[in-house]
């Protein structure tokens, strides 16, 4: 199953489970300070995109995702927003001649869907080159912590949804699929309320810790960077904060 068909699958129950993330006010006020565009890559189902754009923001978004984003037009065309949406990954996107961003957003850990060194250092060459003079990048993901994946990982995580006046359960496991590459498996099933299996789909996501970030960048284009712990910006001291990098 690729990551287009996963995110197709799970598109009618994506809201539910996420909108409790933290990350919108961070990704938004990046927004409204630079002076330029915004793109935001793996946009999904407008979790992200559609506050950008209540806040007036000129953003474009990007998604492997169909049915993702269908539903992120439909929740605009209620709030009679226009949108620039597409169809695209981040691996060959291609931006409009001519039209340079202020900043790319890669919120919700989609940077660790590339898989090798090879496509995270090509991906952030070609973010660099679609920014602006005094463009910067922003992303997050999560800290990889060997304690965590001991406790934790080939557990079931399940959570109750109703989505169109249904009940669902969620849920979700992780497994180390590669030790020597630090590569997880995510399962997703959802089951109805007659216990009937209705999805039952997996991605893969990589390890990356901040040292490999920083190599990463140290490689990449980008001039300088920094790493924060949370989305209010204090510093990162634990592996139960999330990543959050700023590069320019």
């Amino acid at each position: 199953m690729t990551t287009a068909d996963l995110f197709d699958s799970i598109a009618p129950f994506y809201d539910e489970v996420h909108h409790q993330q933290d990350d919108i006010e961070f990704y938004r006020d990046l927004a409204l300070e630079c002076d330029g565009p915004v793109l935001e890559v793996g946009c999904g189902t407008g979790r992200i995109y559609l506050e950008l754009r209540r806040a007036g923001v000129d953003v474009t978004g990007i998604d492997v995702s169909a049915d993702s984003l269908e539903h992120l037009r439909d929740k605009a065309a209620q709030d009679d927003l226009a949108v620039d949406v597409r169809q695209a990954d981040m691996r060959t996107f291609d931006p409009e001649p001519g039209r340079e961003y202020a900043l790319i957003i890669v919120p919700f850990r989609t940077f660790l869907f590339l898989q090798t060194v090879d496509e995270r250092l090509a991906v952030l060459e070609s973010f660099y080159s679609a920014l602006g003079p005094d463009g910067r990048l922003a992303l997050n993901a999560f800290v990889p912590d060997p304690v965590f994946v001991a406790e934790h990982y080939g557990e079931w995580r399940a959570q109750e949804l109703e989505v169109n006046g249904e009940r669902y359960t969620y849920r979700t496991r992780s497994t180390v699929v590669d030790t020597v590459e630090q590569r997880v498996r995510i399962r997703t099933e959802v089951l109805d309320a007659n216990e009937s299996l209705v999805v039952d789909s997996s991605y893969d996501l990589s390890l990356v810790s901040k040292a490999e970030f920083e190599l990463l960048f140290r490689l990449s284009p980008f001039a300088s960077w920094e790493v924060f712990g949370d989305f209010e910006l204090n510093s990162l001291e634990t592996a139960t904060q999330e990543m959050v990098w700023i590069a320019e």
